[in-house]
């Protein structure tokens, strides 16, 4: 996958978590799921190469954590 290829998927993951962690009624614990799933699909997709399961899983990973989180 190319740069400009993988900066986009990351910038698009990026505004996705700012537009969930934005809703005022969001709870503080969903806020913590929706920015640990952003960044963990971020981080799996620049892990992976920009591979969609590599992706999907670290926004899974990430969304756990993140809810998980105190």
């Amino acid at each position: 996958m190319n740069t400009t290829k993988k900066l986009v998927t990351g910038m698009l993951a990026i505004a996705f978590v700012f537009g969930l962690t934005a809703c005022s009624d969001m709870s503080r614990r969903d806020q913590n799921t929706a920015a640990g799933a952003g960044i963990g699909a971020v981080t799996g997709a620049v892990l992976t190469g920009g591979s969609p399961a590599g992706t999907v899983g670290g926004a899974a990973v990430g969304g756990v954590i993140g809810h998980e989180v105190k």
